[in-house]
């Protein structure tokens, strides 16, 4: 076939930050944007690697011999095109057929249809792309590279809201699950465009190993609790929960106190904390709220996550 397309879904982590990285249940969501992979064969052989952004603005451009890329290649140009590289060699490895043939080039393109910015999975998105391309496990390739949970390479492929648990980091635990629930029109994600270091947070939490076991108990039941959940309030109080939970943990104040002490309804850090997007409840629309804040994306929950059980 000289045509192949493939697609993954972007990613948000609802529940179970850092403690899935030990084992705790996560309640995990893919988005319906993602990352799109165009392959077309070619006779020069070479690699042409074209990636778009959203607005159709290219973020990558690059061009390599194919007979290079397990040399001196992998060393050359910026951290982009050194973790492409990193990626297509690591395929190599676990499919020795995968791009075995010297004398035939490609011509790849990727589309993202988020902005990548917002932190939704470009990486994950790519690395999932390129082992549906290789035919490789996807999780051997994230192990192999950027590391990580993999909850996001789960989502990659999922069509709904999943609980994941990192049993075996080559075979995850992955739990389809009906997590749409009926106060949806009340949950909104918030952008908060602003990337923090996390490394202070993941020391914090590596110094409390021993609370480890206790905190995995807790969340596990939150992470029940909430998928069972049919009460707005009752889901404020379990989120208000967890977020004094890894608070805990990481020896950082829960977002809503740090940024919106005064906002009426919860909030929730998705992923690891300081991180891009926030999940908050509301009883109205609250766009004014936090646009007065200077904060002006706000999305419902119904129009960012995947599920294939949403109502017309």
């Amino acid at each position: 076939m000289d045509l192949q397309k493939f697609y993954s879904n972007g990613k948000l982590l609802l529940t179970g930050e850092y403690l899935v990285l030990d084992g705790a249940k996560a309640i995990a969501l893919p988005t319906q944007c993602g990352q799109s992979i165009t392959i077309e064969k070619q006779k020069e052989p070479i690699i042409h690697w074209k990636s778009f952004d959203v607005d159709n603005s290219v973020w990558l451009d690059v061009k390599f011999p194919i007979d290079r890329l397990r040399g001196s290649l992998v060393n050359e140009g910026d951290d982009t095109k050194k973790r492409l590289l990193e990626l297509l060699v690591a395929a190599m490895h676990y499919n020795p057929k995968f791009l075995a043939d010297k004398t035939t080039g490609y011509k790849v393109t990727t589309y993202l249809d988020f902005n990548m910015a917002w932190g939704l999975g470009t990486s994950s998105t790519l690395v999932n792309n390129i082992a549906q391309w290789a035919n490789i496990n996807p999780y051997r390739l994230l192990r192999k590279t950027f590391g990580g949970s993999g909850y996001d390479i789960a989502c990659a492929s999922a069509n709904q809201p999943i609980i994941y648990q990192l049993e075996d980091p080559l075979h995850p635990t992955i739990i389809k699950t009906d997590f749409n629930p009926s106060f949806r029109d009340q949950l909104f994600f918030v952008y908060l465009n602003q990337k923090q270091n996390s490394r202070e947070a993941i020391t914090e939490y590596q110094n409390r190993k021993s609370e480890v076991r206790s905190a995995i108990k807790s969340i596990d039941a939150i992470c029940n609790d909430i998928i069972d959940c049919n009460r707005l309030s009752d889901f404020e109080e379990l989120i208000k929960k967890h977020e004094s939970i890894i608070s805990e943990m990481v020896g950082l104040e829960p977002v809503k106190k740090t940024l919106f002490n005064d906002y009426e309804g919860e909030i929730k850090s998705l992923g690891a904390w300081g991180g891009d997007f926030i999940l908050a409840t509301s009883h109205g629309n609250p766009t004014d709220y936090f646009s007065s804040k200077g904060y002006q994306t706000i999305i419902p929950f119904s129009k960012l996550i995947l599920n294939e059980k949403s109502p017309a």
